[in-house]
């Protein structure tokens, strides 16, 4: 369970984040490209940072992602001049992408009857049996 204190620094950095990623998106000029900071959570002894990202379109996650964590030192850099103020010691970055909303789109498909796993079986991901 999350203390007060990492839900607060997790918040800080959210937001700042969201700030630098979207600001590189304009700056860049990126089209047709949504970066967004679903949730960051703070271990208890504040020293690592998980940042769950939310990008659309889907397809070019993979791909962000991956120039993301290249770029981790620079953005790290960037939240610290932000964020010195508040923060002694700012926590290491560890991306990944938050494929929340893939799930809900996959059960909304199954609810509203587009896709039906009870009528065609084979869209129910196979378990292995140990």
């Amino acid at each position: 369970m999350e203390t007060n204190r990492q839900k607060k620094i997790g918040s800080v950095l959210q937001k700042d984040l969201v700030d630098i990623l979207q600001g590189e998106v304009r700056k860049n000029g990126i089209p047709n490209l949504v970066i967004s900071v679903s949730k960051v959570s703070v271990t208890t002894d504040l020293s690592i940072a998980t940042v769950y990202l939310s990008i659309f379109p889907p397809e070019k996650g993979p791909e962000l992602l991956a120039a993301i964590k290249t770029n981790t030192p620079l953005i790290k850099h960037d939240l610290s001049q932000r964020v010195r103020l508040q923060l002694r010691k700012v926590p290491n970055l560890v991306f990944f992408i938050d494929d929340s909303l893939d799930y809900i789109e996959k059960i909304d498909r199954a609810l509203t009857g587009q896709e039906n796993p009870i009528e065609n079986p084979d869209l129910l991901e196979k378990r292995k049996k140990s």
